[in-house]
């Protein structure tokens, strides 16, 4: 997207060191390790609010960095390391299925440590309200993230834009290994293909199932992502590359300075459905920059902003949600995307881990 002769990703993307199969094809296909910045698990909001993981062996570095929280009640540290113990001895499930809500209602998480931490970590990960998300699923990517090695709950935020982080490289593998790209080609039957190629991978939208694989559509709810685009000052800049925003339609703000060397420039993010849907761009726009302003009573006008809007951008992660396999009822089709896992939100770590399985059933 260009906006006032400035291009800009569709999104700001947040990944954490528990993305095993992103990283390892983004090496593979040769993306530089300084193309993210890596951040051992730190969590801030601008008012004051901070977790931040110690360096000590996992699961003590997480559980140390819960006892000294900011901004949190001993009685809800004390509180938030039983919840994290009685996750342990679930095995990360609970049957039958619930919300998130329900979920942490039921083991006392209502106050600091679900609005700063338990409830964000929902929306961010499975990008759907904490009333109607799955409970298991968001148990997965706890599990994945706070329960496995040291460095699984890192952040790893984008210092390159999204097309050289990833698309852009791996294209470029693909070509450089004799395969073909073909670009701004509609496909709108699957029958004519079939008599090209023996095998196809479809990784589309699943609104898109419908009419390339009706025999496999299902039908899904939607959760937009929305993120604005703020250009201030080029002096302006958070305390922080990624800040919390806990009052209003923001979540994360980013400083897009820091990261990619945009003086000056913030993203907001606003993931899940909300108020925001109803709003024109200007009117986010507007809203996101009276947040930054209350956390950043400094910060001046900003001098242009641009909101982008994706507005299917994941299905709802609801309980009991279904979910495709790789396989399809045509020989030769298979599925790839990153509703098709089984158990894991639909992130690009659920989508490259699609792809591979769709690839393995291709190579048999």
């Amino acid at each position: 997207v260009v906006s006032q002769g400035t291009e800009l990703d569709n999104g700001q993307h947040i990944f954490v060191g528990a993305y095993t199969e992103l990283f390892r094809l983004m090496r593979a296909v040769g993306v530089p390790a300084e193309a993210l910045l890596r951040i051992p698990l730190e969590i801030r909001y601008a008012n004051g609010f901070v977790l931040r993981a110690l360096w000590l062996p996992p699961p003590f570095g997480l559980l140390a960095g819960m006892m000294l929280a900011r901004r949190v009640s001993f009685a809800e540290r004390v509180g938030a390391l039983r919840f994290m113990s009685a996750l342990r001895r679930s095995n990360w499930q609970v049957q039958p299925d619930i919300t998130v809500k329900e979920f942490l209602d039921a083991h006392g998480q209502r106050g600091t440590m679900r609005h700063y931490l338990w409830a964000p970590l929902c929306v961010s990960a499975l990008n759907t309200p904490v009333d109607q998300a799955s409970a298991n699923v968001f148990l997965a990517a706890l599990r994945d993230t706070l329960a496995n090695d040291g460095d699984a709950s890192d952040l790893l935020l984008p210092r390159v834009d999204l097309s050289r982080l990833f698309p852009e490289p791996a294209a470029e593998f693909v070509r450089a290994r004799g395969g073909e790209l073909r670009c701004g080609t509609t496909v709108r039957d699957l029958g004519s293909l079939k008599q090209e190629f023996k095998t196809i991978i479809v990784a589309v939208g699943p609104h898109q199932l419908k009419t390339l694989l009706p025999e496999v559509a299902l039908d899904y709810s939607y959760q937009p992502i929305y993120t604005c685009y703020l250009q201030y000052p080029e002096k302006t800049r958070l305390d922080f590359p990624m800040l919390g925003l806990s009052e209003g339609l923001v979540q994360w703000v980013f400083d897009r300075g820091a990261l990619l060397g945009e003086k000056g420039r913030l993203a907001c993010v606003i993931s899940a459905q909300g108020d925001h849907q109803q709003m024109t761009q200007e009117e986010v726009a507007d809203v996101c920059h009276r947040e930054l302003h209350r956390a950043l009573p400094d910060l001046p006008a900003p001098q242009w902003s641009r909101v982008i809007a994706e507005k299917r951008a994941t299905i709802s992660c609801v309980p009991g949600v279904k979910r495709p396999g790789v396989r399809t009822p045509i020989t030769g089709v298979f599925l790839a995307g990153d509703y098709t896992d089984p158990e894991y939100p639909p992130t690009l770590e659920a989508a490259v881990r699609s792809g591979i399985r769709a690839a393995e059933e291709v190579i048999i």
